[in-house]
């Protein structure tokens, strides 16, 4: 007998699509299909394995890709506050941290996968792990899934495959493939929430920085004129850039070297000030201090080893003292911690990369149900939809929503 639902790929939209589906109708029988032997790898390794599950507070404001108004939509079907109840009730309770990101109390992401499975064997959801799926074909009320495990059939069928960041936990773009061959457009992908690489050779000797950290600003500048600015920390590391500003500008660089797009980045070490805001913190600086060095001045409020190598960079004298500094001089500076070319040369790949930004174009999927506007019967969630939230558990809760507006769709008729 046809399954009434088959949902491909068990990660954190699929495992979600099947609980929330079963609850509302104990009647359908669904099938979680995964490639792996044991599901849910990239849960396991998420938020560095404690798993940042969602955020205090989560809008359409926090994502790119498709449309605001469609992001919306989604995300009303399952309000943070619901799914914070939703993990207590599966006995995973949450905790606050920094900038609202919302933890497993026992801070190990193995406790919410392994909720999230038993309350799918407590519903009656059925597991076919190491199954992949090669094909997948419709006519009028049936799909045909074909499987290294032999041929399915459902009524209904989710693509919760992901994208294509973390192959090794599965996500190797194969629902970019089985959608398109049912007619949909498919966004170029790119790693987003990925570290960037640095030129050896810049200006800045980067890998001298390694393990600094400080607050910033990365302005994006796409064919002369600058489309976002991040705010946020700042890690140095030997090859590059890392940490939170580094990764959510991260997407807005490999979208824009994808599009063919001239594209530079510029890094202010005094976020939210302006060339000339910066230079008058600086004369305040020295101001305050006329008598201490330049290194000693910059240092108040900038990591040591950041100035140091800023001042190499400038050449300019790290022991003189500060009262000392030319005009000239101290408007090369402000320009230098105020707007500082990073000379970015690439990006760590998908391999590093925590989500992918691009895949099935949203336009093309009902946002009241999740259900394809080209092939009915076909819903999608989570990664695999050109959908990508910022660092901080915004693109799990994506998944979480679009797994609870995909089972009001796949279990009542509804506005399809």
């Amino acid at each position: 007998m046809p399954l009434d639902i088959a949902i491909v790929g068990a990660g954190a939209a699929g495992l979600a699509t099947a609980i929330f589906a079963r609850r509302l109708d104990r009647t359908a029988r669904v099938r979680l299909l995964d490639g792996a032997r044991r599901p849910g790898a990239k849960i396991l390794v998420s938020g560095g394995s404690r798993c940042n599950v969602t955020n205090v507070e989560v809008t359409e404001g926090d994502f790119h890709g498709g449309s605001r108004a469609a992001i919306r939509q989604v995300l009303r079907a399952l309000p943070v506050a619901q799914t914070v109840q939703f993990f207590a009730d599966l006995g995973v309770p949450l905790h606050e941290e920094s900038n609202g990101k919302l933890f497993p109390d026992s801070n190990r992401s193995r406790d919410v996968l392994e909720a999230l499975l038993a309350a799918c064997a407590q519903l009656g959801v059925e597991r076919l792990d190491d199954c992949r799926v090669h094909a997948l074909s419709h006519e009028p009320g049936q799909f045909a899934l074909d499987t290294s495990r032999g041929l399915i059939h459902a009524s209904q069928v989710v693509l919760a495959t992901g994208g294509q960041s973390l192959p090794k936990s599965g996500s190797d773009g194969t629902g970019y493939a089985l959608a398109r061959a049912l007619g949909h457009h498919i966004v170029p992908p790119v790693p987003a929430l990925v570290p960037l690489l640095l030129d050896a050779e810049g200006r800045l000797p980067h890998a001298a920085l390694s393990g600094v950290s400080h607050d910033a600003e990365i302005a994006v500048w796409v064919d002369g004129r600058v489309t976002t600015r991040v705010q946020g920390s700042l890690l140095w590391t030997h090859f590059g850039l890392s940490g939170p500003a580094a990764l959510d500008v991260s997407r807005h660089w490999t979208r824009a070297v994808q599009e063919g797009r001239a594209v530079a980045l510029t890094l202010s070490v005094y976020p939210g000030l302006t060339f000339e805001a910066a230079d008058t913190h600086l004369m305040a600086l020295v101001a305050a201090r006329p008598r201490a060095t330049l290194q000693t001045v910059l240092a108040h409020d900038l990591p040591a080893a950041l100035v140091t190598m800023v001042l190499q960079a400038l050449q300019l004298d790290a022991a003189m003292p500060a009262r000392t500094l030319t005009r000239d001089g101290r408007n090369r500076l402000a320009h230098a911690l105020a707007e500082w070319t990073l000379p970015v040369v690439g990006s760590r790949g998908y391999n590093y990369a925590e989500v992918t930004a691009g895949g099935v174009a949203l336009p093309e999927v009902n946002a009241k149900t999740m259900e394809s506007r080209l092939c009915p019967g076909l819903f999608l969630v989570g990664e695999v939809l050109d959908v990508d939230g910022r660092l901080g558990g915004f693109n799990f809760q994506w998944a979480w929503a679009s797994a609870a507006t995909a089972a009001r769709g796949l279990t009542t008729k509804g506005d399809r």
